[in-house]
């Protein structure tokens, strides 16, 4: 468990999220199994490196917030303790707070370096493209014309729009490269296969529905999360005044540790959780979840007459895709810009 989420997890406690429960996404159509077998390994390496990279770079920042608040507090600490006075007893020991400042300090600088020099950043969105388009290429390959050798590699591009078409997407198309042979000899003819276009569609409206599933949590999750922190902060900021109105009645070394320390947490706080983007993750997931059940209801549409229509049905998955691409692109594009540095 990361730092992150340890830290998320605590400031959550007593929260009483209501997420939705789990749909069972149902069995694929036989044709398509071959093929969710064959980019199964390189959907979990991907994966598994997305999950590593992500943890390493957001337990990062939150790293970086909380321990430079901490850093305060070792500074603060030792005069409110009376240690930097001379007659006390444990004065000798106040080089331990220097010391503990010191090390937190540096700390806070090799998590800076590692996460640049390492780019952590970097590898988790790469990875985490990549796993995201493995994973659809079953769902895409039913969209794809295999009847003609096409030059571009990478099925992506050859049924959505360039602009949907996320980056970086080099061992994508090598895949896609691979198994088109397996593809093409798996799918010939099975569009004028009703019962293959039938088990297309509800296997898709399974996977469809997990993802509404997942973005409903997001949203619910982050939202939690922006509470529990802007209450806290005000909570903060409130002792922070009432500390600083209590120093016109009365001097001690300890109001100063308050007016010092507490307001230092609050702005960690409230700069990690700018940083991890949290209000704009919380309405781009509730609006995904909310068009994603309007493709669900499309698709749904198909194969309530009876036979399906198989144009409808290609266009309704190819649209429902794009929605999940354009997603993808706009979380890509929000989390991009921000890096370790604090700000």
């Amino acid at each position: 468990m990361g730092v992150h989420t340890t830290v998320q997890k605590v400031l959550l406690v007593g929260a009483h999220l209501q997420t939705p429960p789990a749909a069972p996404i149902g069995e694929p159509p036989a044709r398509l199994t071959p093929l969710i077998d064959a980019v199964a390994p390189a959907h979990d390496a991907f994966d598994a490196r997305a999950l590593l990279y992500g943890d390493r770079y957001r337990s990062g920042f939150w790293a970086i917030y909380l321990l430079s608040a901490f850093a305060v507090l070792c500074a603060v600490l030792p005069l409110a303790l009376g240690w930097d006075d001379a007659r006390h007893i444990l004065h000798p020991l106040v080089g331990i707070w220097t010391l503990c400042e010191v090390l937190v300090i540096s700390a806070v600088a090799a998590i800076y370096w590692l996460g640049h020099r390492r780019d952590w950043q970097g590898q988790w969105l790469r990875a985490r493209t990549t796993a995201e388009l493995i994973n659809y290429l079953p769902m895409l390959a039913p969209l794809v014309d295999f009847t003609y050798p096409n030059a571009d590699a990478d099925w992506y591009p050859r049924v959505f729009d360039p602009g949907q078409n996320l980056r970086e997407t080099d061992d994508v198309a090598r895949l896609c490269q691979r198994i088109e042979p397996l593809a093409r000899e798996q799918l010939r003819g099975a569009w004028s296969d009703p019962s293959f276009a039938a088990d297309y569609a509800r296997w898709t409206m399974g996977i469809l529905e997990g993802q509404k599933r997942y973005h409903r949590s997001v949203a619910t999750k982050q939202r939690a999360l922006l509470h529990r922190v802007h209450s806290l902060n005000a909570w903060l900021f409130g002792l922070t005044a009432l500390g600083a109105l209590a120093h016109l009645a009365m001097h001690t070394l300890w109001l100063s540790l308050v007016t010092t320390f507490f307001p230092a947490l609050g702005a960690s706080l409230h700069g990690a959780l700018a940083q991890s983007e949290a209000y704009r993750l919380s309405v781009s997931s509730d609006v995904l979840a909310n068009e994603l059940q309007g493709s669900i209801a499309r698709i749904n549409e198909c194969i309530a007459a009876g036979r399906p229509d198989a144009d409808s049905l290609r266009k309704a998955v190819e649209s429902a895709l794009a929605l999940i691409l354009e997603e993808h692109q706009d979380w890509h594009m929000l989390v991009r810009p921000h890096h370790l540095p604090l700000g």
